[in-house]
């Protein structure tokens, strides 16, 4: 049973993220058209304004989901994001900046009701030992929703702009249906937290040693987001990229994600190696942003983004694993600051990483090669703070 709620949340997650993967190549060119003066403003504001909504909104989804059952708010998020894809895609026709970004505010709201709530389900459904593993095939759905989606939203440029959009707008509504009819409840109603219980606020979750893995995965947040936000603009200069040629370049960059998270995470990351897994992947992920610098081809570049991509296949659903392992609070809560920290970094990444592209194309890539190197400063003190949690516990039993 448990297998079988597993595969289903996979499906979503995965049809989801093919959505939301193949704007990826489409989105820079159409600001460009509607606005070429400013595409770099537009471009960083377009990605952070959807982030900044889910960011406000996700732990009020988490909440709820604690209260009213994970179902329910998976299905109205996944509802809502094929409203957002449809008002894009007609204001990618008309070349509509207001409609545009009202489309992103509508894909924000929506956002942290499908994937914070599937992490809760996930932790519902798996007990602690299989909790990476879980986190595993979650991370991988997701990478392989982006290794899909770009790549069909570079071929489907080629028939019209607004097409991916369109398309994007359709698997959302088949995935509504799938999960609609085969997706069941992992929140027993004996399990839920009662209307009458205060709402924990989300930064409850926010204490201990978790803190410190929640502020590594808002720097690993931001640094990819900067990258995503700049790559293209980055391209075009660099060897005259187009969008669909992006497409292809995150196509291998899921890909390679994807088989790192199911066949090592899932297969050979035990309870308790998470942090040793997490330490590799933040060097493999700060070596693939400084071979980036170096890109004066379509090769090289794929080459560094797919290193980039096996230590980020490494890094997140190690830290999500151990984020639902120390919460101290409801899975809901929990998954909804994580999920609030991931909307966080993508609120300051754009922002920052078109600002810097403004300033000197290489360096939104000598951000994210930094940001990584102090990210594994968190993770050593992480694991001090965490050490002496567990000594107290012994010494006090």
């Amino acid at each position: 049973m448990r297998d079988r709620r597993l595969l289903i949340v996979m499906i979503t997650l995965m049809t989801t993220f093919i959505g939301f993967g193949i704007i990826i190549p489409v989105m820079p060119e159409v600001i460009t058209q509607a606005d070429p003066d400013s595409k770099e403003l537009h471009t960083g504001l377009l990605l952070a304004i959807y982030s900044a909504v889910s960011f406000i909104l996700s732990p009020l989804w988490g909440g709820l989901s604690d209260r009213l059952g994970r179902r329910p708010i998976i299905l109205i998020g996944v509802a809502g994001f094929g409203i957002s894809f449809l008002l894009f895609g007609l204001a990618t026709r008309d070349l509509n900046l207001p409609m545009m970004y009202l489309a992103r505010i509508l894909g924000g709201l929506f956002s942290g009701a499908v994937t914070s709530v599937i992490v809760a389900y996930v932790a519902d459904i798996t007990p602690p030992e299989q909790r990476t593993k879980g986190m595993g095939l979650v991370g991988m759905s997701i990478g392989l929703g982006f290794t899909i989606g770009p790549g069909v939203g570079g071929l489907l440029s080629e028939i019209s702009n607004s097409a991916p959009f369109y398309a994007a707008a359709g698997l959302a509504f088949i995935t509504l249906l799938l999960a609609a009819a085969k997706l069941t409840e992992s929140l027993l109603p004996e399990q839920r937290r009662s209307k009458a219980e205060p709402r924990p606020s989300r930064w409850t979750a926010f204490s201990g040693p978790s803190k410190y893995l929640y502020v590594m995965a808002f720097f690993v947040t931001l640094s990819l987001a900067g990258m995503e936000a700049t790559l293209q603009l980055f391209g075009i200069e660099r060897f005259d990229v187009t969008p669909l040629q992006v497409g292809m370049m995150f196509l291998v960059c899921g890909l390679v994600g994807a088989l790192i998270q199911g066949g090592v995470v899932r297969r050979y990351i035990k309870k308790g190696e998470e942090p040793k897994y997490i330490g590799i992947g933040l060097v493999i992920s700060a070596i693939g942003f400084f071979l980036l610098l170096y890109s004066h081809s379509l090769i090289w570049a794929t080459i560094s983004l797919a290193i980039f991509g096996v230590g980020n296949a490494l890094i997140r659903p190690c830290v999500t694993s151990l984020i639902t392992q120390k919460t101290k609070v409801g899975q809901g809560v929990a998954s909804g600051l994580s999920s609030s920290m991931d909307s966080l970094g993508r609120i300051i990444g754009p922002l920052a990483g078109t600002f810097l592209l403004t300033i000197n194309l290489q360096l939104p890539f000598v951000m994210g090669g930094i940001l990584s190197i102090a990210a594994l400063l968190l993770l050593l003190k992480f694991r001090q703070v965490d050490y002496d949690v567990q000594v107290d516990k012994t010494e006090t039993a």
